[in-house]
């Protein structure tokens, strides 16, 4: 395989999402930005690996299980859910909190998304070259999705919430809940994943679902912004 298939299709997922989540946005953001957004959502991957990495053992021995419905232990799951929406929020906080192109309460979705795409990209990108002699394609058209939707959904609903505590100056506290919130569905879509390995219909409906309530939050935040211009 070479190079520049292995890059396309790692980047194809996370682009195509991108693409459609950015229509969701009445007042496109600097195409410098969301370039920006993406970029750091990668790197943020690269951090949250080097914390999973020395985190595991740890919480490995942490027993979290779900008596009646799933006896194993799932701490590794929820252990590294956590890392991850952290560490996506963080480095999308960082990047473009203080900046003049956040202006308006979607923007707070469209930047988290964004970030979590970038995210998903370099989590794709890795698997890519780590499974070059395999089915790449197969690969990736489960991970457009699966796990690719998964990232831009859960950093969806820290966005909506983050919005939400801008809008009414509780940002600290939206914030955690949204993480919380974010960390939960990232878990049970990976325990899903887990659970029914041949049987992504499962899942993937999952995702639908949740899918639909964040257009809905994407609808509910520029109707905010719309009622405030008036």
């Amino acid at each position: 395989m070479s190079v520049f298939v292995a890059l396309l299709l790692g980047f194809a997922p996370g682009l195509v999402w991108l693409a459609f989540f950015l229509k969701e946005d009445a007042h496109p953001e600097p195409r410098r930005m969301i370039a920006k957004a993406f970029v750091w959502g990668g790197i943020s991957a690269l951090a949250a690996l080097v914390i999973e990495v020395a985190l595991n053992d740890v919480l490995r021995n942490v027993v979290i299980t779900l008596p009646r419905i799933f006896e194993e232990n799932i701490s590794v799951f929820v252990g590294f859910s956590i890392i991850e929406e952290v560490i996506k929020f963080l480095f999308i906080y960082m990047l473009v909190r203080k900046s003049s192109a956040f202006d308006e309460p979607v923007d707070a979705m469209i930047y988290m998304v964004t970030g979590a795409l970038g995210f998903a990209s370099a989590e794709n990108l890795f698997l890519v070259f780590s499974n070059a002699t395999g089915d790449v394609f197969g690969l990736m058209l489960l991970r457009f999705i699966g796990a690719t939707l998964l990232h831009a959904l859960s950093s969806a609903i820290v966005g909506h919430h983050w919005a939400r505590g801008i809008k009414y100056h509780i940002e600290k506290r939206l914030v955690l809940v949204g993480l919380v919130l974010a960390s939960i569905f990232h878990s049970i879509f990976n325990i899903m994943v887990y659970r029914f390995e041949d049987i992504i219909v499962y899942p993937t409906v999952f995702l639908i679902l949740v899918g639909f309530f964040v257009l809905y939050d994407f609808e509910e935040l520029k109707k905010m912004e719309e009622s405030s211009s008036q």
